[in-house]
């Protein structure tokens, strides 16, 4: 499976972004493999409108499965949902302290957004 993690960084040792349409960077995970790819997401960090859609765009066209981030906001769940992407919230930690959650089955699926719009 291949899961998007939110990141403030650019490798798996680096702390999740809990923000997720302006989150620094985006890392792609393949789970049966542990490889990642790096996915910089500085043209949406400092959008003025629209950074949500545009990121849940930009990780359903790298072929994400899931993502896990700390914060949805409504937009970007309705993009993410209507591509089929799965959604998993995790508190503050590592990327891959959030992966091994996620691995263990500690983290939940959203069915919403749990952030209004222009979550900053």
């Amino acid at each position: 499976m291949r899961v998007a993690v939110t990141s403030q960084g650019e490798d798996t040792a680096s702390a999740m972004d809990l923000r997720f349409g302006r989150a620094k960077w985006l890392i792609l995970v393949d789970t049966k493999t542990g490889q990642y790819e790096t996915h910089d997401n500085a043209v949406n960090l400092n959008a003025p409108s629209g950074a949500g859609i545009q990121t849940a765009q930009n990780i359903a066209n790298l072929g994400a499965e899931a993502v896990i981030t700390g914060n949805v906001g409504p937009n970007a769940f309705k993009t993410l949902n209507a591509a089929e992407v799965k959604v998993f919230l995790a508190p503050a930690g590592t990327v891959k302290e959030a992966l091994a959650s996620w691995a263990e089955g500690k983290l939940q699926e959203v069915t919403s957004a749990n952030v209004e719009g222009h979550w900053v």
